[in-house]
């Protein structure tokens, strides 16, 4: 990556993108953006007690992005939550809890809160949050099966995966589609502008 025209334009600046997920890669390219380094940031992502979803989202993308020592590199990281109400949404390690969620949603309102944090090499720490509503369909039995059959919801917040036969379910959705999917395009690409990155 390249410094923004104005700005020291050396050394070139270097992105670390503090996230395993194929999803938030493919997203980042949208923006012409390819990371130098592609790693996992290992933390522990147990909520706190009593804490809200809002403040978990934010706290884990910055946990992510301090938890890796990438010191000539800013390090890119977020967390995606899916919110009923004051109640975070578990990530579907298993069928059941998939299940479980999709009746929670069936119908109704909830929250997907897509926060992004960016380390600076001296630390300096950028943070952004999207929220958007999303509306599932009221689901049947029939549906729900199908969709757990489709192994779509496997390690997704929420038991969905937007990005999939999951968007036919949904009547509407009001704010970012990419920060469901899981990388909020509009505030990442503020974010790095910020920074110095060259984005156009």
């Amino acid at each position: 990556m390249q410094a923004l025209a104005g700005s020291d334009p050396s050394p070139a600046l270097r992105l670390t993108l503090a996230s395993a997920s194929p999803r938030r890669r493919e997203l980042l390219a949208r923006l012409g953006v390819m990371a130098d380094v592609i790693t996992a940031a290992d933390i522990d992502e147990t909520p706190a007690k009593h804490e809200l979803p809002r403040a978990y989202a934010r706290r884990i993308a910055r946990e992510k992005a301090l938890a890796l020592s990438a010191d000539e590199s800013h390090v890119l990281a977020g967390d995606t939550v899916v919110a009923l109400g004051r109640r975070i949404l578990p990530k579907a390690e298993d069928a059941q809890v998939a299940r479980n969620c999709l009746e929670l949603l069936s119908g109704r309102r909830h929250r997907v809160l897509s926060a992004i944090a960016l380390k600076a090499p001296d630390g300096t720490l950028r943070e952004r949050l999207s929220e958007t509503v999303v509306r599932f369909k009221s689901l049947s039995a029939s549906e729900v099966e199908a969709y757990l059959a489709s192994g779509e919801w496997e390690g997704k917040a929420g038991g969905y995966a937007i990005q999939g036969s999951a968007e036919g379910l949904i009547s509407w959705i009001a704010g970012s589609h990419s920060g469901v999917v899981g990388l909020p395009l509009f505030e990442t690409r503020a974010l790095l502008r910020s920074a110095g990155f060259a984005i156009a």
